[in-house]
């Protein structure tokens, strides 16, 4: 029995990555008629966000780091070199930070954005240290200045629209019991006995 249930996982799980990669081949074109809104909304980190989440770490990572690899053989965005390389590894750590957070901490709401925060941070930071690499052995310019603009100052309107969004998903697939079920099953058993 516990064999077949971490296979219905597993395959949940599965089926949920992809539903999460598709999403960050889809959901740029929403905004992608105007650049500056669509870079400044950073729509492909939704998905690989909610990924870590729903799915855990390793999907997350899956997830993430793919997104901008696929969508770039596709459809040619964003650029491989450096953005695409760089953003895979943002990503990658976003699913990554996402999934450890939300398994670890207790599912409550101001964990669902301790989680959320600390992903973004967390994402931006290695952006930044894989950008410096690149810098470092190619021609591309690279400095504080460009860091802070880039992860954060230019980012304000994605960072706005992820910190309203994504907890208000997580917290209704939560009381769906769609994610976090396990967590609210032995609460409610520890309560009974």
């Amino acid at each position: 029995m516990k064999n077949e249930n971490t296979k219905n996982k597993n395959m949940k799980n599965l089926v949920n990555a992809a539903l999460c990669l598709a999403l960050c081949m889809v959901l740029p074109f929403l905004t992608g008629q105007i650049p500056q809104i669509g870079s400044a909304l950073s729509p492909m980190h939704i998905p690989v966000l909610l990924c870590g989440f729903i799915c855990g770490w390793p999907y997350g990572l899956a997830v993430g780091f793919l997104a901008p690899l696929l969508r770039f053989m596709l459809f040619g965005m964003p650029p491989i070199f450096p953005t695409g390389i760089a953003m895979a590894f943002e990503l990658a750590s976003y699913g990554v930070a996402t999934g450890l957070l939300y398994k670890k901490l207790p599912k409550t709401i101001p964990n669902i954005y301790i989680s959320l925060i600390v992903s973004m941070l967390a994402g931006r930071v290695v952006w930044g240290i894989v950008m410096s690499i690149i810098a470092g052995v190619s021609q591309v310019q690279f400095s504080l200045q460009l860091f802070l603009a880039g992860a954060f100052l230019n980012a304000v309107p994605g960072i706005i629209c992820h910190l309203i969004l994504i907890p208000v998903i997580v917290v209704s697939l939560q009381k769906a019991h769609y994610i976090g079920y396990e967590y609210y099953s032995a609460v409610n058993t520890d309560t009974l006995n």
